[in-house]
Parts: structure tokens; sequence; C-alpha cells
């Protein structure tokens, strides 16, 4: 698949279209079963209130991915992703209830390079609160 964005049409501070996601307890058991990460700080309700948490959290890397999607649907390329990192802030309380947690996902082009690249600028926020930082992409365009 090719990135459907072009270089040339992109400029630092574009915005790229943001994301509301949703994150459910089953999304944490699916994402558990995917990646071996059977903590129970991301299932059991007892358990994570008996270490400080306020609940069940949901797997950083979940929260991750979740927001690197932000990206991968503006590029169409998910190859074209060379560089992704962030860092982790503040958890994601997933409730034990049909809403789960929203994260507001949004995206800014923050740097255009001479070599047909860009370094996107993620915001993840959840409950107000900023959930991932130094969130960045380096993608490379068409």
């Amino acid at each position: 698949m090719a990135t459907t964005v072009a270089w040339s049409d992109v400029e630092v501070g574009d915005a790229l279209p943001s994301i509301t996601a949703r994150l459910q307890r089953v999304n944490l058991v699916m994402y558990a079963g995917a990646s071996g990460d059977f903590n129970p700080i991301h299932w059991n309700e007892t358990f994570a209130k008996a270490v400080g948490l306020p609940d069940v959290i949901a797997h950083g890397m979940l929260t991750m991915a979740t927001a690197g999607r932000v990206v991968t649907d503006w590029v169409g390329d998910p190859g074209a992703v060379l560089e992704y990192g962030v860092r982790f802030t503040r958890p994601v309380v997933v409730p034990n209830d049909d809403q789960g947690a929203t994260v507001e996902i949004s995206g800014v082009v923050g740097e255009k390079r001479d070599d047909g690249t860009v370094r996107v600028d993620l915001t993840a926020v959840y409950d107000g609160a900023t959930v991932l930082g130094k969130a960045q992409a380096v993608v490379r365009l068409a």
C-alpha cells in the first residue's frame, strides 16, 4: 500500500484528522491475549486497587498503538512509519461499564525534513489530562 499523502502538500502545523478511541475491558482482555501481558492491573479490579491504582488500567502499549492510528490512518500505509516513540505519563483508567475510557487523539506535523519525511507530534488526552508525553512519529511521504 502506498502513502496517500504527498510530502510536497504538507506543511509544518498541518493537523491530522483526530480520533476518539473508546477502550473497554474487553479490549484489555483481547490485548492481553495478543501480547501475552496478563498483569492483573489490567484485568483485576481488586488487585489494581490493592497496589494503589484507582481501578484497572489500560496497557501502556495498547494506548500507544491506539494513538498511532492517527498517523497510520493519515498516511494510508503503516509501513511508511519509520519511527514511533512515546513516554507514558498517566494511566488510562478503564471502568467496568458499557462506556469504558475515552481517549482523544490528535496529531500535527511538527517538522518537515528535506529527506521526504515528516515528524508528527501526537497528543492523547484522557479525562482532561495528557497520557502520552513526547509522542512522535517519523513518516516517509510520497
